[in-house]
C-alpha cells in the first residue's frame, strides 16, 4: 500500500504517543536537576535523548494526516497548564489500566473489591481531568486540526525546553 496519508486510527494513535511522550519528556527535564545520583543521571539523559528523537520522528508523519491542519496556534502560554492537566490525564489513563489488570490477576475477593473501588476513582479522576482540558482548550478531541496541532506545539515545547 502506498498510501498518500495516514489512516484515521493510525493518526489518532500517532496524536497518543506524542503527547504522552512530549509530557514524559517535559517531566523528565523539569526532573532531572533534582536527581542527584550520576548514574541515573545518565539515564534520565538517555531517556531525554530518545523521547526527543521519537517525538521528532513521530511529527514527521503529521502531514499525513487525513485533514489539513489550521496554521499552528500562537498561544503558547497556556502550555503550562496544558503539560500538567496532560500529565495528571495520562496518569489517570495508566491507572485505570493498571488497576483493570490488576483486578483480572486477583483471586482474593476482598482485594478484587479494593482494586474495584480504586479503578472507579480512577475513571472519575480522568473524566473530570479530561473535562477540564477540554474546556480549556487544552484537549480538542472533536477537533482533530486543532488537536493534531497542539501536538506539534507540545512536541516542539518539550523538544526545546532546556534541562
Amino acid at each position: 500500500m502506498d498510501n498518500q496519508h495516514l489512516a484515521w486510527h493510525e493518526t489518532l494513535e500517532l496524536h497518543e504517543l506524542v503527547a504522552f511522550q512530549a509530557i514524559g519528556l517535559m517531566k523528565f527535564k523539569k526532573t532531572l536537576k533534582e536527581v542527584d545520583c550520576p548514574t541515573l543521571q545518565q539515564l534520565y539523559q538517555t531517556a531525554i535523548a530518545q523521547l526527543e528523537k521519537n517525538i521528532q520522528e513521530l511529527l514527521k508523519f503529521y502531514p499525513m494526516a487525513p485533514k489539513e491542519r489550521e496554521e499552528e496556534a500562537d498561544d503558547v502560554r497556556a502550555l503550562d497548564k496544558a503539560f500538567f492537566s496532560g500529565d495528571l490525564l495520562a496518569f489517570s489513563k495508566t491507572a485505570v489500566r493498571n488497576l483493570a489488570i490488576a483486578i483480572t490477576e486477583t483471586a482474593t475477593p476482598i482485594l478484587r473489591d479494593v482494586l474495584n473501588n480504586q479503578l472507579q476513582n480512577a475513571i472519575e479522576l480522568h473524566a473530570a481531568a479530561y473535562k477540564y482540558m477540554y474546556e480549556k482548550g487544552y484537549y480538542p478531541s472533536y477537533d482533530l486540526n486543532k488537536l493534531l496541532a497542539n501536538d506539534v506545539l507540545l512536541g516542539k515545547k518539550a523538544i526545546s525546553m532546556k534541562y
